[in-house]
């Protein structure tokens, strides 16, 4: 029974995995429709975001029946909290990859982003692909260095969607009313983006560490 137990959590981490990596491949593809006006690109990133939906429901199940079937304590429950919780994270960086599909799809064949802020979401663009890395990366080695650098990566995200909204309310900014609300709200996706990578990296400090304090909002 005990190698039963043991290969569902071991599946429970590679459900977690699978998920990461359709999380990268999202937002791998979102940004490349949004800078390159791809509407069919953009088309595919929301019918796919069906698969990671699947993938989170079937993570939370395993993770319910192994606690109302184990009833586990310890690192094993922790294991178990912590997935669900991941799990939830990376549905909704799939759901962000998603909404910036859906603004590269909405204005084609126009861009969605003004010239004045291509520079920033291109920057943005390349944080998000490398935090998405950085996940998959961090959930198959549970290394809290990469944990670190994804925390200390989220700056720059955090810094380019400041630098956007500065930018709309410069003196010189002419975009229509439309480019105004695409960049405030694709601006925000990337920052919660960032935002859901570094909650991944807190649990996973937790989960290794089982320390609260050093991993804030952990659980």
């Amino acid at each position: 029974m005990r190698s039963i137990y043991e290969a569902e959590l071991s599946q429970l981490g590679e459900d977690l995995a699978t998920m990461a990596r359709q999380v990268q491949s999202a937002i791998e593809r979102a940004t490349e429709a949004l800078l390159t006006n791809n509407a069919e690109l953009a088309q595919a990133v929301i019918a796919d975001d069906a698969k990671l939906d699947e993938l989170e429901t079937r993570v939370d199940e395993r993770c319910v029946l192994l606690i109302a079937q184990q009833q586990p304590v310890g690192l094993d429950l922790r294991t178990i909290i912590v997935s669900l919780r991941i799990s939830a994270g990376l549905e909704r960086m799939g759901d962000l990859s998603q909404h910036i599909a859906e603004a590269a799809r909405r204005a084609y064949p126009e861009s969605a982003i003004p010239t004045t802020h291509r520079e920033i979401f291109e920057g943005m663009s390349t944080a998000a692909k490398d935090a998405a890395a950085q996940v998959i990366t961090l959930i198959e080695t549970r290394d809290l260095n990469v944990a670190a650098q994804i925390a200390s990566d989220d700056d720059l995200l955090d810094n380019l969607h400041s630098e956007a909204y500065q930018r709309l309310l410069a003196k010189d900014y002419k975009g229509t009313a439309q480019e105004t609300l695409d960049t405030a709200l694709l601006a925000r996706f990337f920052e919660r983006f960032g935002d859901h990578a570094v909650g991944t990296s807190r649990r996973i400090v937790y989960l290794v560490t089982g320390d609260l304090n050093n991993s804030a909002a952990a659980i």
